[in-house]
């Protein structure tokens, strides 16, 4: 059974779970009713930190526009343009052996494409959540409900995979801000044109 966290929660992924390498983090969310009537993209994102909390290049980042990081470590399987559906909106394969040795965590973001132009903000996203399962046998092992506690943001951490020693842990972060993809790259350290 996954384990349900609570905001800033922290747990180990490796520990209980000798010899895991390769992980899923699905990521999901759904429009409330009250929207603004244009259609809702919603994309997801991983930045890979280096000790510093800041991308070391600009290949740290995958997303839609990067698909695959270089070491094959993080890869993107695409974007998902409508949300519509149950289940992982959008999902990330992790292969935490062949994680570059200088990465010490990944940040797990989504952000509302052209949420400005739309009028969009997290308040109308309802369900929010990030999952991760082992890719081999599809066992889910944890879970993270963001719940509703969103109104003006455009963009979100949904939480990170972390280094401690030789463990990956995860952390329930949940954390909102204004000012899209543009605001998440420029806390990360990525050159946006």
């Amino acid at each position: 059974m996954p384990i349900s966290l609570k905001k800033g929660q922290k747990v180990s992924l490796t520990k209980d779970n000798p010899g895991l390498t390769r992980v899923v983090v699905g990521l999901g969310w759904d429009v409330n009713q009250f929207d603004t009537g244009g259609d809702f993209d919603l994309d997801a994102a991983a930045f890979l930190l280096t000790n510093s909390g800041r991308v070391g290049k600009s290949e740290d980042f995958v997303y839609y526009g990067n698909l695959s990081h270089p070491s094959g470590a993080v890869m993107h399987q695409g974007d998902n343009l409508t949300g519509v559906g149950d289940g992982d909106d959008e999902q990330i394969v992790i292969d935490l052996s062949k994680m570059p040795p200088e990465i010490e965590k990944v940040a797990f973001t989504v952000t509302i494409y052209e949420a400005e132009t739309r009028r969009q903000n997290f308040g109308q996203v309802n369900n929010a959540f990030i999952r991760i399962y082992n890719d081999v046998n599809g066992e889910e092992l944890l879970r993270y409900d963001l719940g509703e506690d969103f109104s003006i943001e455009t963009a979100a951490v949904f939480g990170e995979l972390y280094k401690n020693g030789n463990e990956w842990k995860f952390n329930a972060i949940g954390s909102g801000y204004q000012g899209g993809l543009a605001a998440l790259c420029a806390n990360f350290g990525v050159d946006v044109e």
